[in-house]
């Protein structure tokens, strides 16, 4: 097994080479900041040993802030106990009370 493998060609790099001069970093400006939580993070709540039936959560949204009870979840909205749905895309955090 001592063949001699063919030359391959590589063509000579003669200008200068400047294509990482420039980044950008979304996290940096809070008005880039991802606009939809993990759906990990709200499982997080409803698998929780204290939510039996609601659960009290500051959710702060596109819109503003405000302390609601969840009672269910479906594919796309929290649905709260005075009968409110919040859209998933639109809560920017949320944290349990």
């Amino acid at each position: 097994m001592n063949k001699k493998l063919p030359n391959v060609y590589a063509v000579p790099i003669t200008k200068k080479i400047s294509n990482n001069k420039e980044t950008f970093k979304s996290s940096e400006d809070d008005s880039l900041r991802s606009a939809s939580i993990s759906s990990q993070e709200i499982n997080k709540i409803f698998s929780d040993k204290t939510h039996v039936y609601k659960t009290r959560v500051k959710v702060t949204t596109k819109k503003g802030s405000e302390e609601v009870d969840i009672v269910g979840l479906t594919q796309n909205a929290l649905l709260t106990l005075s009968g409110k749905t919040i859209e998933i895309d639109d809560i920017l955090d949320i944290k349990k009370v």
